[in-house]
């Protein structure tokens, strides 16, 4: 297994691929995300990057519309996946590198999608930083991540990952020229096995295990941060 130099370990898709889709696929049911983010800039035609693409789930959407779509991954394997998955797209590639040794020209890129990429906030300005060489001028970047102020599932992310504090990640953003679209989506899963699973991999056990006693059902109300910036 190859990891690009700088690779930030990620514990949940990393670890577990197959329960990654799963939440992938449980994720934004009714597709509050892609309309927001066309409402801002719409990548018909363009040139987008998706940094953290894992195994390329987002890339075909993108592709569908997109002139060019590249996919970052540092983890090999992922990135092996993310190719087999878009080999009948030609206008799809796959590159391993890093956020903050992105492997593509300067000002080559469009539109940037980041989702759940450990870009919450402080300790990534190194990947900012890429964003200012390799963004197009008048293109967008985008950066989804939690919103651990509000909704059940930032109740839970607040509790288990004390440390990211949603003052701070916001203040970070805003001072660097950032909007902030807040959104509620949610996940919806077709059997409580699959909500049970994702827990388990996104949280540390017993916060897994309180998660679980304390929540019915297949499905949990979810806010996330549209944070968007042109550039």
């Amino acid at each position: 297994m190859s990891i690009a130099e700088g690779g930030i370990p990620s514990p949940n898709i990393w670890q577990h691929p197959k329960v990654y889709e799963v939440e992938n696929r449980a994720v934004d049911p009714d597709g509050v995300i892609e309309p927001a983010m066309r409402a801002i800039r719409d990548w018909a035609g363009l040139t987008v990057l998706d940094i953290g693409c894992g195994t390329g789930f987002h890339l075909p959407r993108f592709a569908e519309t997109a002139a060019r779509v590249i996919g970052v991954e540092p983890h090999g394997a992922l990135a092996d996946a993310a190719r087999r998955r878009t080999r009948e797209l030609p206008n799809v590639e796959v590159r391993q590198g890093t956020a903050q040794r992105l492997p593509v020209p300067d000002s080559s890129i469009d539109v940037m999608h980041a989702r759940w990429a450990y870009f919450f906030g402080p300790g990534c300005e190194p990947g900012l930083a890429e964003l200012d060489r390799v963004m197009r001028r008048g293109g967008t970047a985008f950066v989804i991540d939690n919103d651990a102020s509000r909704s059940t599932f930032g109740g839970w992310f607040g509790a288990a990952y004390p440390m990211i504090k949603p003052a701070v990640v916001e203040k970070f953003f805003t001072e660097r020229g950032w909007t902030r679209t807040p959104l509620d989506i949610g996940w919806r899963f077709e059997r409580r096995e699959d909500l049970e699973a994702v827990i388990r991999i996104e949280f540390k056990p017993a916060d897994a295990d309180r998660i679980i006693a304390s929540h019915s059902g297949v499905e949990v109300d979810y806010a996330i941060n549209l944070w968007s910036k042109t550039f």
